[in-house]
């Protein structure tokens, strides 16, 4: 089966250094007549973040599923390294909510961990503290913090995160995504990401891949702003929204939005308070 013929550009410099850890080469997925996306190639190497952006319905979570190989594709091929292990945040976790479901329950739900481990992993998130709490009292800021916990219990090779903020006030979503490039840093993982926040995911991601069904233009955040498609498809708020965040902040905020003394380089910021 063949996709449609279609070019994507390549803004800037599209690769960076380490190990690929998994490629898309040409992948095409087809439904009822309709490709849902064509033609997208895309890779994630180890120790860099890249982010697919895009509007909805244009296949973003479609070819997150081909490279979790939880959907065959219908054109193309995927490339994983052996033995890859891969942590993944899906975009909705619903919970019951007279369900008798500890944050440690959570942690351990499809796999046996003990509870070092656990509160191991939740400290790397700023959440041990809620280790014996019930699931259903957490804060939207929380729980986004311990499903991120749960992705790197077992030090994945890969975590794949769709919508890793939803539910976490705009203040909640840079100190979110400050940690996202902490745990990269920390377990040298390699993270592909699914979002629609521009106005910070812009400045927390090495590169960015605009998907409306093919791929529109992919390369760094800088470049990818100056590309006509993605300034079609976003407007010309998505450009201010990068130039918003290129400037250098003297405070911090948790994740309930209040100002907090900025944490040396390097150095996550204490995360105490809950969002609303």
């Amino acid at each position: 089966m063949t996709s449609p013929h279609a070019s994507h550009k390549s803004v800037g410099s599209a690769t960076l250094g380490g190990d690929w850890l998994v490629a898309a080469d040409g992948v095409g997925v087809k439904r009822a007549g309709r490709w849902l996306i064509h033609d997208v190639d895309v890779e994630v190497r180890r120790g860099e973040i890249v982010t697919l952006i895009g509007p909805n319905g244009g296949g973003k979570t479609t070819l997150v599923r081909v490279l979790l190989a939880l959907i065959a594709p219908d054109a193309g091929s995927v490339r994983r390294k052996a033995g890859l292990s891969v942590g993944y945040v899906p975009q909705e976790v619903q919970i019951d909510p007279v369900l008798p479901l500890t944050v440690r329950r959570l942690m351990t739900v499809t796999a046996r961990h003990s509870r070092d481990e656990v509160a191991s992993a939740l400290r790397q998130t700023g959440t041990e503290q809620l280790i014996d709490q019930p699931v259903q009292v957490l804060s939207g800021g929380e729980f986004q913090r311990v499903l991120l916990a749960r992705a790197v219990l077992r030090a994945p090779d890969l975590l794949i995160l769709d919508e890793p903020v939803q539910g976490v006030d705009y203040a909640g979503e840079a100190a979110l995504y400050k940690l996202i490039g902490e745990i990269r840093d920390r377990l040298g993982c390699g993270i592909l990401m699914i979002s629609h926040d521009l106005h910070v995911v812009m400045a927390a991601t090495d590169r960015v891949l605009c998907l409306n069904h093919h791929v529109c233009c992919t390369g760094a955040p800088a470049d990818v702003t100056q590309d006509a498609e993605y300034r079609r498809l976003f407007g010309p708020r998505a450009v201010e929204a990068y130039a918003l965040y290129q400037h250098a902040h003297d405070h911090d905020h948790d994740l309930a939005g209040h100002v907090v003394p900025a944490a040396p380089e390097g150095e996550g910021t204490e995360q105490s308070g809950r969002d609303a």
